[in-house]
């Protein structure tokens, strides 16, 4: 009976030891694409000064004096190339589907991984605000029932989720195309998207354009155009660029400094201080499917692929990239209460990236102590 005891558990130990080593060496064999996590880092923090950016904004004048013009232009307009980052990294990741993978599968990961954080963010940002006075509960009712159709009013920033659901969406039936196309294939695409994220400019400029008018608002490119450009390009980047690291560096440097320019002028060179102005003719450089953006992501992506391991302070990097999605959730709320605090005490070339980095700070750490949590992923992803 000992002996019986004994070889059980010398058994069970080599079982169980059998399988560690099976999952340690499926492990190692899965390597980590460890720029994204840095891309996913430094693109939120982007996106919070874009966000930190907005608080200077005026009512009706857009920008008060010279200081703003400048400042406002330059951070906002560098941090611009933060969403088609996003858009990038999901695609580079997940585009084209597995062979092995069913599209159901596929919905069900996105969906369990995105949906219910979202939808409890919407009704949070429904709700709080009444707290603080800044919403009454018929407008609070009016929101939770807005939401099946859209974001609430309060969640600006929430609309950044129906561009990469509608991604997620379409992966499944771009895939078959991915798998089979040529490098040229994929280069006339890009081609053509490239020339309909001209259009806003032409629109602005030269007036409609390829079949446009006000019964028509699909023009002969319409089928090219969109934030699916982002999945093409992450793809072509990955199958069909083999630059070395120094090209890629080239390459990447040159294409960040002029899209990084181009966007930042696209806003400074319209404003004039102390005059009504439109946000939406202003911002039409900083949309993210403009030509000037194409370039400015395309560059910065090039430069994070040559990331190609894990370095000091990586494990800070790790966490706040597995925490991410959830510090892109909640950051509005920290951001409304540390804004008005930092504004008053710093010039606004300091205060905008002053107020970003408070924000990440909590938000991240806000995220960390949600997350031991359990069941803490429905929360924040």
């Amino acid at each position: 009976m000992p002996f019986a005891a004994v070889s059980g558990v010398l058994a069970l130990g080599l079982w169980v030891l059998g399988n560690f080593c099976y999952i340690r060496g499926m492990e190692q064999k899965a390597q980590r694409v460890y720029f994204l996590d840095y891309l996913r880092v430094i693109a939120l923090f982007l996106v919070l000064v874009v966000h930190a950016s907005e608080t200077f904004y005026g009512d009706k004048i857009l920008v008060a004096n010279q200081d703003v013009r400048l400042w406002l232009g330059i951070w906002d307009g560098i941090a611009r190339v933060s969403v088609p980052l996003f858009m990038v990294c999901s695609a580079y990741l997940l585009a084209p589907l597995r062979e092995d993978q069913s599209w159901g599968e596929f919905f069900r990961r996105r969906a369990k991984r995105i949906l219910p954080p979202m939808f409890i963010f919407f009704v949070l940002y429904s709700i709080l605000p009444v707290l603080w006075g800044a919403s009454t509960w018929p407008e609070a009712w009016r929101a939770i029932t807005y939401i099946p159709l859209n974001f609430p009013h309060a969640a600006g920033h929430l609309w950044f989720m129906y561009p990469l659901i509608g991604l997620y969406l379409f992966i499944p039936f771009i895939s078959p195309w991915l798998r089979v196309a040529t490098e040229r294939q994929e280069r006339l695409f890009l081609i053509l998207w490239a020339l309909s994220t001209c259009l806003p400019y032409i629109n602005r400029w030269v007036g409609e354009v390829w079949g446009q008018c006000w019964w028509n608002q699909y023009d002969m490119l319409y089928n090219f155009a969109g934030y699916p450009g982002y999945l093409i390009m992450a793809h072509y980047i990955k199958t069909h660029i083999h630059w070395d690291d120094a090209k890629r560096r080239a390459v990447g440097l040159a294409c960040l400094l002029v899209g990084a320019v181009a966007t930042i002028l696209s806003f400074y060179l319209q404003i004039v201080p102390g005059t009504e102005q439109s946000v939406v003719d202003m911002e039409i450089g900083w949309c993210f499917c403009t030509i000037n953006c194409v370039v400015y992501t395309f560059g910065a992506f090039l430069l994070f692929t040559t990331i190609h391991k894990p370095g000091k302070g990586y494990k800070l990097v790790y966490d706040i990239s597995k925490v991410s999605y959830g510090m892109f959730l909640i950051h509005m709320f920290w951001m409304w209460l540390l804004a008005p605090v930092i504004t008053p005490l710093m010039h606004i070339s300091l205060a905008i990236p002053c107020i970003a980095l408070a924000t990440y700070i909590v938000s991240y750490l806000s995220c960390k102590l949600i997350s031991l949590i359990p069941g803490s992923r429905w929360v924040i992803g």
